[in-house]
């Protein structure tokens, strides 16, 4: 048997994380990092600070790129600007998402367009444009969509998100099957119910918080340290025969009833 720890390690790799400067993608950065990858991160946020800091602290190197992923001319300009900057390009993680909340009677049509744009339709064109540099490079890669519990279950006020999440499984699935005779891996990481800024103000509910609590065998909301070890493990050559599937980190809230 040739398996070692070094099937774990991103040394020499090169990784774009949409929104990795924030949230559950600064977490991806970080871990990405600290398994030796070199990080090119597309941004919709100012602030970059804070995961410049700790990338480099890990002795990998950090560049960015502001712009809207719902826009095509936008997608195209990043993967030029990571070849730019690497000159090549291993890993995907399709990370950047929204979300937002309305009475179903009031729903705004283009609230539901804006949010499926990103979290659904901007996955499909980077990973296709992404897909076509790996072919080329010959060398495989991975292209990494995040789906969320809401890739499995519905939640009221956010139809956008529901059919967003569910469409990252097939958009997977159909990656998988075309891409994979090129050893191009696509998987997805599915996140539960996990404390972040952008989602204070449901943890801070205490009747919602409870609600959701209950419901999960771990008995607590997840931390984005709690995903890193499945993104490293998707990146990896540990991963190299996992193709057209899902990793859920729900703490088990997705089993229960």
């Amino acid at each position: 048997m040739s398996f070692s720890m070094d099937y774990f390690s991103l040394k020499g790799k090169v990784a774009i994380i949409t929104g990795g400067n924030q949230n559950l993608g600064l977490g991806y950065a970080v871990a990405y990092a600290k398994a030796g990858a070199d990080l090119y991160i597309p941004h919709y946020t100012d602030d970059v600070s804070e995961v410049k800091a700790l990338v480099e602290a890990e002795g990998r190197s950090v560049a960015f790129i502001q712009g809207d992923l719902s826009d095509n001319n936008h997608v195209k300009a990043v993967v030029e600007g990571c070849l730019k900057e690497y000159g090549r390009i291993d890993i995907l993680v399709n990370n950047a998402g929204s979300n937002h909340f309305e009475d179903v009677r009031t729903f705004p049509d283009e609230q539901y367009k804006r949010v499926v744009d990103l979290n659904l339709n901007s996955c499909y064109y980077l990973g296709h444009e992404v897909a076509k540099v790996m072919i080329e490079q010959g060398t495989g890669g991975k292209i990494i969509n995040i789906g969320s519990v809401l890739s499995f279950t519905a939640d009221t006020m956010c139809p956008s998100y529901v059919v967003a999440k569910h469409g990252v499984i097939g958009l997977t699935r159909y990656f998988a099957n075309d891409l994979g005779k090129y050893n191009i891996q696509t998987n997805a990481l599915c996140p539960g119910f996990i404390k972040t800024e952008i989602n204070a103000d449901l943890s801070d509910n205490k009747e919602f918080y409870d609600k959701i609590t209950n419901r999960i065998p771990h008995g607590r909301w997840g931390e984005a340290e709690d995903l890193m070890g499945a993104a490293v493990f998707l990146a990896s050559r540990a991963s190299d025969y996992m193709n057209g599937w899902y990793i859920s980190v729900d703490g088990g809230f997705a089993t229960t009833l």
